[in-house]
């Protein structure tokens, strides 16, 4: 924080590396430690896949499983229709949510500075605490919720579901029409606000810490104390915030798939 004030140290700790400086510029850092996250993800479960066995597991299998069994359980709890496609959806979105959140853990400047060695002057590694991607991964679900809906009923049941409910009359065709597109467009916006809105906060909050006690010496010694009693406490957050978001999009192609279904 050497040579800079307050505002522009968090300033610059929230600047995003972009490919320019228009309304459809890309944010590099984002899409990077997004994939990044993916990769991580594949590689872990392709090395447990292929060193499986069905002797005593490994810890790393055994938490592999685990996890596996736990989120099977819970689509098979939520949603009543095929889980060939809604299974494997639900396990992706929670381990790499999960991973992408986790990124936060890593210190506030050590990243930043570690790209400034090679002439990167920002860099934001946390791609849910950036709204592009939470929005990106939201649409996404949207797209799904409106497929179940089509896939169970055809696009014929789907123009009826939204415009003959909750008053099944001709008359009320606009309002029925206007009550079911706020309510289905609420679905990925609150998606993508929450994980993004928690995971901001949290980022924040890391930032403030650091200025903190970079800026008064006499407080400086509880820097350490202070990072890791957050960091424990942001264990809590990243994955309770990649569980609701799997959890949310499981129940939203529930809701789908079963008001179609009747």
């Amino acid at each position: 924080m050497s040579g800079q004030t307050t505002s522009e140290y968090i300033g610059h700790h929230l600047q995003f590396l972009k490919t320019g400086d228009s309304f459809w510029s890309i944010h590099v850092d984002t899409l990077f430690f997004s994939v990044l996250a993916a990769v991580i993800f594949l590689a872990v479960f392709r090395s447990v896949a292929k060193k499986a066995t069905s002797g005593v597991p490994g810890k790393l299998q055994c938490a592999v499983e685990i996890v596996v069994e736990w989120i099977n359980g819970i689509v098979k709890e939520n949603f009543h229709g095929p889980r060939n496609v809604v299974a494997p959806l639900a396990l992706t979105i929670f381990c790499w949510v999960f991973i992408m959140n986790a990124i936060d853990l890593i210190p506030v400047d050590f990243l930043p500075q570690l790209a400034g060695l090679f002439g990167i002057h920002y860099l934001r590694a946390v791609p849910t605490a950036d709204i592009s991607a939470t929005l990106g991964m939201s649409l996404c679900v949207f797209a799904l919720i409106l497929f179940y809906t089509v896939k169970s009923k055809g696009f014929g049941g789907l123009v009826k579901e939204y415009t003959l409910h909750p008053f099944n009359h001709w008359a009320f065709i606009p309002v029925n029409f206007i009550l079911e597109t706020v309510t289905l467009l609420a679905k990925p916006i609150s998606l993508a606000f929450r994980l993004f809105g928690n995971m901001y906060a949290g980022e924040l909050i890391f930032i403030l810490i650091a200025v903190m006690y970079s800026a008064n010496a006499a407080i400086a010694a509880l820097g350490i104390p202070l990072h890791l009693a957050w960091a424990i406490f942001h264990i809590l957050v990243i994955t309770l915030q990649a569980f609701i978001f799997m959890m949310l999009t499981v129940v939203y192609l529930s809701i789908a798939y079963n008001k179609a279904e009747h």
